[in-house]
């Protein structure tokens, strides 16, 4: 049985192997977090569920014994793959990670054979359906499906995995455990079970509880207090610095936590719980060379390719805009963090999408996403997040709910692998990243894979009841901004 292998050579460096393989529980705390309990409070409100839909497209079915060992295996070495989540007693505090006593990996790992037209297509359907439905909050928040019997004997397997559990960068640190450097690596020392030390039952965890709970915030205001060094010091040794630190600081959250009424979209209005999934593929370099030209970043020219097809798509519905509101998580994640868990601030802004100059254009949307990054509240998400979870759970909905489905869309970058990878035997050819709407009318990921930018496109299709037109749409919007790179 082909057992753990070391993850693909796409780990930034020997600290990050090292850090990918500590079995210490330290590694998945028992406790959420509080950006993890608020992705998990907001679902209150269906339309706000978080969760992260993945597609690896294969070479090959991979073979399903080593698949399954290998997953299993994956079970006992990553806790969250067994636990589930157990609210606070009383309702005091954040929910918890438990061990399942009930966990049954057949109920997570399936397999299926693809329908009609057994494409690319077909895999979306499917994935599409998955992302539509709530988990099972009794049981661990995953579901993977091998789809089987694409054209050419090609396979896909669909990874549905709730947000609360990690985000898109961690969820690539996990996935990597997964895969192999070549096709049928030689058999490797199984690493050692995570001790079942985790589970907690009853009412007996209740004095454990609240003190996970100190820790957890004392671990957030340290990580805030962290994220801003020299900041004291400058306040000590300049005059008038304090108030005019403070002030800075109150002007971002305010930014941060801007309450929103509707979208600026005037046809992107409705907001429903059924999903569609599309794909744009572009080659690296390609888009690259297009940022280069422009003096810009691939984000910068991502944005700008969103834009460009955002333009269009009112354009072509008689309905022209000058600017949409976007949430764009920026990854606050260190080397030194566990994959589990959640690491990023929601930065919220409004995006100007009438620029006709595709380089001015990727150089006005650079210049606004660094600001965000720049923003003073983001290293303070994790206490803000503290706070807000303090309030009343129909309260932490309805304020998100207002704030959330008032943006037009959700746009994420997440680096993919650089490498050649293999899953039980099968090469993954292509990755692609669905992100939650989370409450807007579409989400837009690109995952970067061995050369190519795949970009997943999620849409609520009460909010764009045409989904074709908008995936040609922003396929015109990346096309503008790859010519740039052509000249």
């Amino acid at each position: 049985m082909n057992r753990l292998a070391a993850p693909c050579p796409d780990a930034e460096s020997a600290e990050h192997q090292q850090a990918a393989h500590k079995t210490s529980a330290d590694q998945f705390a028992t406790h959420m977090n509080a950006a993890d309990a608020l992705l998990w409070t907001i679902e209150r409100d269906p339309c706000l569920r978080s969760t992260i839909v993945a597609i690896a497209f294969l070479d090959r079915s991979p073979d399903w014994d080593r698949l399954s060992a290998r997953i299993t295996e994956a079970c006992d070495y990553i806790p969250r793959l067994r636990q589930r989540v157990v609210a606070a007693p009383l309702g005091f505090g954040p929910p918890r990670w438990e061990m399942d006593d009930y966990f049954d990996i057949n109920y997570h790992l399936g397999r299926t054979l693809a329908p009609e037209p057994c494409d690319q297509r077909s895999v979306l359907d499917i994935a599409g359906h998955m992302a539509m439905s709530a988990f099972d909050k009794d049981r661990p928040l995953w579901e993977f499906v091998l789809v089987e019997g694409l054209k050419g004997g090609h396979a896909a397997l669909i990874q549905k995995v709730h947000h609360s559990i990690t985000d898109g960068v961690g969820g690539m640190k996990l996935a990597r455990l997964l895969l192999d450097e070549k096709r049928n690596p030689a058999a490797t020392k199984s690493h050692a079970k995570v001790v079942d030390s985790q589970h907690v039952g009853g009412l007996t965890s209740v004095a454990d509880w609240f003190a996970g709970d100190l820790r957890t915030v004392a671990s957030a205001s340290l990580r805030g207090a962290q994220a801003l060094p020299g900041v004291a010091a400058k306040m000590a040794t300049t005059p008038g610095e304090p108030v005019i630190t403070i002030a800075r600081h109150l002007r971002s959250i305010g930014k941060l936590l801007a309450p929103v009424s509707t979208p600026l979209s005037p046809i992107m209005t409705q907001r429903g719980m059924s999903r569609r999934l599309d794909t744009i593929d572009i080659p690296i370099d390609q888009l690259l060379a297009a940022a280069h030209a422009a003096d810009s970043s691939l984000n910068d020219a991502f944005l700008a390719g969103i834009a460009g097809g955002m333009r269009v798509y009112h354009e072509r519905h008689g309905a022209p805009v000058s600017q949409l509101r976007v949430t764009m998580p920026i990854n606050t994640r260190r080397s030194s963090d566990p994959a589990g868990s959640n690491r990023f601030a929601p930065a919220r802004f409004t995006l100007p999408i009438a620029t006709a100059d595709v380089g001015d254009r990727m150089r006005q949307l650079g210049a606004l996403a660094r600001g965000w990054r720049s923003e003073p509240s983001l290293p303070l998400t994790d206490v803000i997040a503290g706070v807000l979870n303090t309030l009343p759970a129909p309260a932490t909905t309805a304020l998100f709910g207002s704030m959330l489905k008032a943006i037009d869309f959700v746009a994420t970058n997440v680096p993919g692998l650089k490498h050649r990878a293999y899953l039980a035997g099968a090469e993954v050819e292509m990755q692609y990243a669905f992100a939650p709407a989370s409450g807007s009318a579409f989400s837009v990921a690109l995952m970067s894979h061995v050369g190519l930018c795949c970009i997943g496109i999620n849409a609520d299709t009460s909010a764009v009841p045409d989904p074709e037109v908008l995936t040609a749409c922003l396929r015109e919007g990346f096309d503008e901004v790859l010519s740039v790179g052509r000249k």
